[in-house]
């Protein structure tokens, strides 16, 4: 029997959707971090949303094409600071807390986003 996959361990697109769902507007209300999320739309806040969970559901091993940039593509020039990263890292095990993630499936989505740090920091 094969193990199953990072993707199937987090709920599928389910799960995934569901820390996009919990994740944003914690960025969103945060005092610092909100001014990434300042004068959008209805629209564009959708189309995050939708972007993050697809990119998460291909990065993970579903079956979900991602066409987005890059994230250092998507990030570049918004300043993202030292400060940032901490508090978003934080409300990112906020999320994965809230939905009851087992430890290792944290772990690696931990390991992952660790690895997107000099993509997105650059402040």
């Amino acid at each position: 029997m094969s193990q199953k996959s990072h993707y199937e361990r987090l709920g599928g697109y389910d799960g995934i959707t569901a820390f996009a769902n919990d994740v944003l507007p914690r960025l969103q209300a945060d005092a610092q971090l909100g001014r990434f999320r300042q004068h959008r739309g209805d629209d564009g806040v959708a189309r995050e949303k939708q972007l993050l969970t697809n990119y998460l559901c291909s990065v993970t091993g579903g079956a979900v094409y991602y066409t987005g940039r890059d994230m250092k593509t998507s990030h570049k020039g918004m300043k993202i600071s030292e400060s940032d990263w901490s508090i978003f890292l934080g409300h990112a095990g906020a999320t994965l807390e809230a939905l009851s993630v087992p430890k290792q499936e944290c772990d690696e989505v931990v390991a992952f986003v660790l690895s997107l740090k000099d993509d997105l920091v650059d402040a």
